[in-house]
């Protein structure tokens, strides 16, 4: 009976967490504030909801079960091309900064707060380093700032999670042994956590990409990529590689290639559940966030006072945030350089600069990280730890917060922010050429075919016509014209399309067509109508 009742608070809590993800998104989208922020202040603020289930966040919880599947559906929607041509910048803050935080923050704890020496502090440096740029992200897409920075703050928020774990690896063995690796030895660990995972998760990805080819069932293949990030997580994590790099190499490589493997149904299939479970997944992660006040507080009660515990956020908050701003001037210079040697034109502005820096916002691995800091070391209680977590907490919510509420004033006010309505240069330029390849296809086919097919080759042709058209803009009057016949004929398809569901819905609501045959129908329409939509 006990494990039912068990089973049953478990249930209660998930549908609590489910609705209350649900109702603050939809807050979230009302007020135009990214949901992560949302969905943080909403759990601190019902933490303190007397009778509230107290929820503690399990380290395992969140590096297993969360971190496989949330870096997989990062690493699809990364492109490869900009990946790679933003490398350096890209290495430079998820390994220089990673280090370079956890040396300033072991060496400020050492000079200035009086509870922490400077192991606790590398220690600290380490469960801070890691930054997420979910947030960020969200903000900066909303705004239109421009794709590099955002590509950049993704690639970053991908690898530095791999380089934070490291840190933190090496801040225990400080703690435990008293001493940190010769740096031949933190190379060498370094360079077989980096090549063991990227090894492990591109084999994976292979063997995963061979197999696709046979599979061209939808639910399967759902089901597939949901085991691949946890695969290639846990085989790198039983490998004593970096299970982090393990996941992105495979989702980067799946995704490349996934435009071979997936047929058009299958796809949509895919993209639609994984883009529903990755906001499920964050939605419960940052309310966790939120809701772990009270397991915080209770692990400091009565050893600090009160104003001293909030000096001491406010400085670390202040300190991570100058840290990030003082490495990546630099960071972007050398990258400046690098590219002009490479006789690339493109530079990080000083405004586009200013934006990387204000955007090291810190989430639930580095809160995870904190929380998986043990309380014994060589049989002695770790005074440092409450305030390690505590500490912790207070730079996700100032970070987290601070930085992303401010961030769309700070994108408008340095004049970054554009408009996300539109196609982009690259994106017209590819469709211009698609249409026009698909027109010399369908003009030698007319041609191979004969009379007989000739009026509908002539209708399609038309209407490939008319999209080209929309697309080149050439100014023409001829073009122009084509462009308003095709907006025209995309009004009049959508009227039609609502015409033909008013219809079917009419008829299953007489008992005409069974819900079965409505469902079918529906979902032809929705395509179609999705079609309209895009174009």
């Amino acid at each position: 009976m006990e494990s039912v009742a068990n089973l049953h608070a478990m249930e209660r809590m998930v549908l609590l967490l489910l609705v209350m993800v649900a109702a603050f998104a939809v807050m979230a989208h009302r007020l135009k504030v990214p949901y992560p922020i949302v969905l943080v202040l909403a759990g601190l603020v019902l933490s303190f909801v007397p009778h509230m289930p107290k929820i503690p966040l399990d380290p395992n919880l969140v590096f297993v079960i969360f971190l496989p599947p949330l870096l997989y559906s990062a690493a699809w929607s990364v492109s490869w091309r900009d990946f790679r041509r933003n490398l350096l910048i890209i290495s430079l803050l998820a390994v220089g900064l990673v280090g370079f935080t956890v040396w300033g923050v072991a060496e400020f704890s050492d000079r200035f707060i009086t509870a922490l020496d400077w192991k606790a502090g590398f220690l600290l440096g380490a469960v801070l380093a890691t930054t997420d740029a979910i947030a960020a992200t969200s903000v900066a897409k909303s705004l239109g700032l421009p794709r590099r920075i955002v590509d950049i703050l993704e690639g970053e928020s991908l690898l530095n999670d791999a380089t934070g774990l490291l840190a933190l690896e090496f801040g225990l063995r400080l703690l435990e042994r008293g001493d940190l690796p010769t740096v031949g030895a933190g190379l060498a660990r370094l360079a077989y956590l980096i090549v063991g995972g990227l090894g492990i998760g591109l084999l994976m990805g292979v063997l995963v990409g061979w197999f696709e080819r046979f599979v061209d069932n939808g639910p399967v293949e759902l089901v597939l990529s949901l085991i691949v990030p946890y695969a290639a997580y846990l085989a790198a994590e039983e490998a004593k590689a970096s299970g982090v790099l393990a996941v992105v190499a495979c989702g980067l490589y799946l995704s490349r290639e996934s435009a071979r493997f997936f047929s058009p149904g299958v796809r949509i299939q895919i993209w639609s559940a994984w883009e529903a479970m990755t906001f499920v997944l964050n939605g419960i992660v940052f309310l966790l966030i939120g809701l772990q006040m009270p397991n915080v507080l209770a692990g400091i009660h009565g050893d600090y006072h009160i104003t001293t515990l909030l000096e001491y956020g406010a400085i670390f908050s202040v300190t991570l945030i100058a840290l990030r701003m003082i490495w990546v001037a630099p960071a972007v210079r050398l990258t400046n350089f690098a590219r002009r040697l490479k006789g690339d034109h493109e530079r990080i502005s000083k405004r586009e600069t200013f934006v990387i820096g204000w955007t090291g916002m810190r989430g639930v691995i580095a809160l995870a990280a904190a929380v998986s800091v043990p309380e014994m070391i060589n049989g002695v209680e770790f005074g440092a730890r409450n305030l390690i977590i505590f500490l912790t907490f207070c730079v996700i919510l100032v970070t987290l917060v601070l930085q992303g509420l401010t961030l769309p004033t700070v994108i408008r006010a340095l004049g970054l922010a554009g408009s996300n309505q539109g196609m982009e240069p690259e994106e017209r330029e590819a469709r211009r050429l698609a249409l026009r390849e698909a027109l010399t296809y369908l003009e030698e086919e007319r041609r191979e075919k004969g009379e007989t097919y000739a009026h509908a080759y002539d209708d399609l042709i038309d209407r490939y016509e008319h999209r080209l058209a929309e697309i080149t803009e050439d100014g023409s009057e001829q073009g122009a014209s084509k462009a308003q016949v095709y907006q025209e004929l995309l009004r009049a398809g959508r009227g039609a399309l609502e015409a033909e569901r008013r219809t079917i819905i009419r008829l299953r609501d007489e008992g005409a067509i069974s819900d079965d045959v409505l469902r079918r129908m529906e979902r032809v329409l929705d395509l179609e109508e999705t079609k309209h939509l895009v174009h």
